[in-house]
């Protein structure tokens, strides 16, 4: 679509990277994700796709009708059960909190978990460290000056300037559009997750900012 280095895409570099790994290993990508990363980490719940007898423990995900203002149910839980024919590397996975704070609490241990090691320490640190250039950031993005005070790493969003309180330089993470935010701030040695069953980002739903202002406001000292 672009030549490389000429603009950042959203999703597009980990689709590609789900393949490459795929080939590489030699495995299926749910399959090298499982024995690479969810085992290690104690991840039980985490897959593409739900087996039957754990269903009643998915949380229904509605989105907002902007026309009526209505809630709706774009899809339930038993669309889980089917494994996708294509595991995408760039979203689609279904976990639980417990699982999801697993995997942060190894980036936070600079890929260390307990008496594993999945990661080197310089590895995270690429991986939360801004890597796109100026030229990058003035042609990309969500919109108009999305990255004047935003980097992007490997797979993370990036704070690179303060424009809010819970926005510290360095902090880490994303927010997801089924209604999820997690960030890692080093600075604070915290971890934060949020997870909703109502679709929104943060731009368009006051729960993100009292869920972050509530988190930094509770740093007591």
């Amino acid at each position: 679509m672009y030549q490389p280095g000429a603009r950042w895409l959203y999703n597009t570099g980990s689709d590609v990277l789900g393949v490459l790994i795929a080939r590489a290993s030699g495995q299926p990508l749910e399959t090298f994700l499982a024995e690479r990363i969810f085992a290690p980490l104690g991840m039980r719940d985490t897959g593409f796709a739900v087996p039957a007898e754990h269903l009643d423990r998915v949380a229904t995900t509605y989105s907002t009708d902007t026309g009526a203002g209505e809630l709706v149910r774009p899809s339930g839980p038993e669309d889980l059960l089917t494994m996708p024919a294509r595991p995408s590397a760039s979203g689609g996975l279904v976990s639980t909190v417990d699982d999801f704070f697993a995997f942060t609490e190894m980036l936070r241990g600079n890929g260390r978990y307990g008496a594993e090691r999945l990661l080197s320490r310089p590895s995270v640190e690429a991986m939360t460290t801004d890597q796109l250039p100026a030229e990058v950031k003035a042609v990309s993005g969500f919109g108009p000056g999305w990255f004047d005070s935003r980097g992007w790493g490997f797979g993370v969003g990036i704070s690179t300037r303060k424009d809010g309180l819970e926005a510290t330089p360095g902090r880490y993470g994303w927010d997801g559009g089924s209604g999820t935010s997690w960030y890692t701030d080093p600075a604070e040695d915290l971890t934060a997750i949020l997870l909703t069953q109502r679709g929104a980002f943060p731009l368009a739903s006051p729960v993100y900012l009292d869920f972050w202002t509530s988190v930094y406001q509770s740093i007591d000292d």
